[in-house]
Parts: structure tokens; C-alpha cells; sequence
């Protein structure tokens, strides 16, 4: 985040070039003033008219700087007065999940529409929703219905996860969180209609490895989510991917997205195929420490931990590895 005194010099800066552009004009008065009388009156009305344009140009862009300036100092400081106010548990993944860093990569601003795939209890919802703010929307964006039974966990946990799909923004505005009334819950594979080019950023964070991981035969949850994200973005919209990234030595069959992770190469490949661009990619979110064998999967790790029992020197190592190694990428819709 940029420092208050890098801001406050910034906005002197732009003011001096106000104030500079602002004596010019006043001495582009005093000659136009002093020719006025002698010079030939075509000629110099034409050239006293280039110049003021000029000058006024120029004004308008030192204006339009100041208040570029002035709007990103006031979101940085609104995000991280958000940040700050998480509880302790959530602020303890933040040297991981790399939140401020991460949402400003992806271009996310107050008054925003934003979906967000697989929200859940909403980790990055409850930063989301505030931050957006009342001009903003936040779409919950979930798993389609037939998915769940997939996991195999039984018809009550299915159920129960179809549930809070339908249920999310009552879920949500249980957190008494402002703007909660903004929310929207939506499937990914099926996107309302009315929903096309009106979204300004789609965020794809951990949600990808089961969509790719059920992908097959005759359904293409993938596919068809990609489809959906492309059409529902405003042209020029953003798709942003945080995701468990597979090492590449290791096979295409283990990387399919069961064991959590997927390489980056194929995601990028849908996301091409899908007809969006890649427009940045960042290790912001990478762990050099997470190096799975193919006899591990992701739960492995913080924060669940699935696998080991507590005081073991298994979960030990694991908890030195940290959370996984992620990829951070940055996809745009073409204008």
C-alpha cells in the first residue's frame, strides 16, 4: 500500500502543476491583452485560441490527475480499515492469502459488480461486501445443484449444501455487515439471462480444482462456467484466479483437480479457449515450500490440516510448509 506521505507528496505535485498550468493562463491573458491592439485580428485570434486550448487542456488533466490520486488514496485507506477490522482469525491468514495485495492486482474498486465463485462462509466475502460499498453489488457465484451429490458425502450433506446455495443472502445478511442487502446467489453454470455483459469482475479464489475435477462425458462444469463468466462480464471485465497450483513434474491424471491442485498451463489454456486474454500473472500468493508428491492432496495443509493428528511430527511439517502454493492470475474479457 502506498504511504501517506508518497499520496500527500503526489497531490502537492499535481497541485504545483495546477498552479503552473494556472500562471500560464494568466500570462497568456496579459500577451493576448498586449497584441491585441497591433497584431492583424485573424491571425492572432487563431493563435490565442490554439494556446488557450492548450492551457486548457493541460488544466484538465492536472485536475483529473488530482482526483485520480485522491480516489485511490481514499480506497486504499478504506480497504485497509476493512482489513483491520476482520477478527483475529482472519487476519491470521493474511501473510497466505494475501488479501489487500490481491484484490488490488485484480483491479477490484468500491462500486463494483463482482461475482465471487464459491463463497462459502464468506472469508473474502465479508471483506468483499463492505468494500464495494452501496454503489457496489456482490454476487455469489456457487457450485450448480447436480454437482454436490458428486463428492459423494451423501444425500443430507448434498441437500444441505443446496440449501445454502439458495440461502446465501439470508446467510449473509446475518453477518450484519453493511450493504448486505447488495447481495446476490447465482450458479455458475447457469447464470440469470439478465445478467449478461452487466458484471465488472468475476474472482475464481481456491474454487476451480472441483469444477475441473467433475468435468466429463457429457457434463463440462469447466466449460460451461467459463462460458457463463465470459458472457455475464461487461466487455473488458476481469476474471481473477487464486488457485492451488500443481507442480509440473507431476502427472496431468493427479493434477485434474481431485487432490485440489491444477497446473497453471491448463488453466490458462481454458481460460484461452473460453475466449479471454491473459492480461497478469503474479507470485504474490505463491509457497516455493509446497512441493506435494503424488501420494498428497492439498487438505494436507493449513488450515485443515486433514490427515494428521494434532502434536504428531507429521502435522508439524506440514504446519512449517504452510498453506499451498498458489498461482495468481489476471484474465480480461476482450473490449
Amino acid at each position: 500500500m502506498k504511504s501517506i506521505m508518497k499520496s500527500k507528496y503526489s497531490l502537492a505535485g499535481a497541485s504545483a502543476a495546477l498552479a503552473l498550468v494556472l500562471s500560464g493562463c494568466t500570462a497568456l491573458e496579459s500577451l493576448t491583452n498586449t497584441e491585441e491592439a497591433a497584431a492583424p485580428e485573424d491571425v492572432e485570434v487563431v493563435v490565442v485560441e490554439e494556446k488557450t486550448d492548450v492551457v486548457v487542456e493541460k488544466v484538465e488533466e492536472a485536475a483529473q490527475a488530482v482526483v485520480e490520486e485522491v480516489a485511490e488514496v481514499t480506497s486504499e485507506a478504506k480497504l485497509a480499515a476493512i482489513l483491520a477490522a476482520q477478527p483475529d482469525e482472519v487476519q491470521a491468514r493474511y501473510g497466505a492469502r494475501n488479501p489487500a495485495e490481491t484484490l488490488a492486482f485484480f483491479g477490484i474498486e468500491p462500486g463494483m459488480k463482482v461475482a465471487e465463485a464459491l463463497p462459502g462462509g464468506g472469508w473474502y466475502s465479508k471483506i468483499l461486501m463492505p468494500y464495494l460499498g452501496e454503489e457496489g453489488v456482490l454476487v455469489g457465484a456457487h457450485y450448480p445443484d447436480e454437482l454436490w451429490p458428486l463428492f459423494g458425502f451423501g444425500d443430507e450433506w448434498a441437500a444441505t449444501r443446496i440449501e445454502g446455495t439458495a440461502n446465501w443472502p439470508e446467510q449473509a445478511a446475518e453477518w450484519g455487515i453493511e450493504n448486505s442487502s447488495k447481495i446476490k446467489s447465482v450458479q455458475l453454470t447457469k447464470m440469470p439471462e439478465e445478467a449478461s455483459g452487466k458484471l465488472d469482475a468475476v474472482l475464481f479464489i481456491r474454487a476451480l480444482h472441483n469444477l475441473n475435477r467433475f468435468s466429463g462425458g457429457d457434463t463440462d462444469y469447466m466449460g460451461d462456467t467459463l462460458a457463463e463468466t465470459y458472457r455475464v462480464l461487461k466487455p473488458g471485465g476481469i476474471v481473477g484466479v487464486v488457485q492451488h497450483r500443481a507442480p509440473d513434474e507431476n502427472s496431468d491424471e493427479w493434477a485434474d483437480g481431485s487432490n485440489g491442485y491444477l497446473k497453471e498451463a491448463a488453466v490458462i489454456a481454458a481460460f484461452e479457449a473460453a475466449g479471454f486474454e491473459l492480461a497478469d500473472s503474479s507470485d504474490m500468493n505463491a509457497n516455493a515450500n509446497d512441493v506435494p508428491s503424488e501420494e498428497e492432496f492439498v487438505w494436507r495443509l493449513p488450515p485443515v490440516l486433514v490427515g494428521t493428528e494434532e502434536g504428531t511430527p507429521e502435522r508439524a511439517a506440514y504446519e512449517a510448509v504452510g498453506e499451498s502454493n498458489r498461482m495468481t492470475l489476471k484474465f480480461r474479457k476482450p473490449a
